[in-house]
């Protein structure tokens, strides 16, 4: 009787090349979430949950001009929302927001731009890479008001403290002068970008003369003034560092009251004011006519 046949043994792949492979495959699902239609509907809500806190900032930053009180920064601007009758809602909701448009921009800087030139497709992912901690700063923001362990307190004292701590640590003065010049470089390509209209190319602009005069304005407006918002908090934390007075470090809030604080500052600090409520629109637009 002839024995039975063996079947051959399974192939087996070099252990490097699977691993590569598992985790091209893990890649590619990555991607395919992140592209999702659903994920970049709510990844547009959190453009808009952007623009409304810019909206925010700038209202208060106008009630400071006229005498009013109130904390000019992101903190501030959560706790307005968060005094609103559906508080809690509004926070979660602009929490899942933000956190899909972190988690979108991340994607970018993973996954996009791998076509084009070295140079190029550096900056761009740059690019992508910093909005993703923006919007995932933003983030936590929300997540820390809506579960109530956040604060729209002093938070000028809170930024000298961070900037004490931070100064205290081993490179801590270097890392703080480059936050500092960065932030401060940062508003100038905002005020660059306002004045040469280069944010056209993130939209689909519409048919609509009026409706693109209008779009343009805005974005005109809103990037200049944050442009010049960035610019004076990156100079105040520089040279704070520079100058071993981390008390003069006080964040975006006390850039605008040391605006208010310059001959004509109350005028000033209103237009900027007003500058940053047209960015916060022109975020709100964007969230329509985003190229995604």
């Amino acid at each position: 009787m002839r024995g039975a046949r063996k079947s051959a043994p399974p192939r087996r792949w070099p252990e490097g090349s699977a691993i590569k492979r598992e985790l091209k495959d893990a890649a590619d699902a990555a991607e395919d979430v992140t592209n999702s239609r659903a994920l970049e509907l709510l990844a547009r809500v959190g453009f808009a949950v952007s623009g409304l806190l810019h909206f925010l900032v700038g209202a208060i930053a106008i009630r400071l001009a006229m005498g009013g009180s109130g904390n000019a920064d992101f903190s501030g601007a959560v706790s307005e929302l968060a005094s609103q009758p559906a508080g809690p809602f509004l926070l979660w909701a602009s929490f899942a927001a933000c956190a899909a448009l972190a988690v979108w921009q991340a994607s970018d800087a993973v996954f996009d731009y791998n076509r084009l030139p070295t140079k190029d497709k550096v900056g761009k992912k740059a690019k992508a890479a910093a909005q993703t901690v923006v919007f995932a700063g933003l983030a936590v923001t929300l997540a820390s008001f809506a579960m109530g362990t956040g604060s729209g307190g002093d938070n000028q004292q809170s930024a000298s403290d961070l900037t004490v701590a931070v100064m205290k640590a081993p490179g801590g003065i270097a890392l703080l002068v480059l936050v500092g010049l960065g932030m401060a470089i940062t508003g100038i390509i905002y005020g660059i970008r306002g004045i040469k209209k280069t944010f056209e190319k993130q939209l689909t602009m519409p048919v609509s003369p009026s409706a693109r005069t209008a779009v343009t304005v805005l974005g005109v407006t809103g990037y200049i003034a944050k442009g010049i918002v960035l610019l004076l908090t990156g100079m105040l934390i520089t040279i704070a560092t520079l100058g071993a007075h981390p008390d003069e470090s006080t964040g975006l809030d006390g850039g605008l009251r040391a605006l208010r604080d310059q001959p004509f500052g109350v005028y000033l600090l209103a237009a900027v004011g007003a500058g940053l409520i047209c960015y916060g629109v022109f975020m709100v637009v964007r969230a329509r006519l985003a190229k995604m």
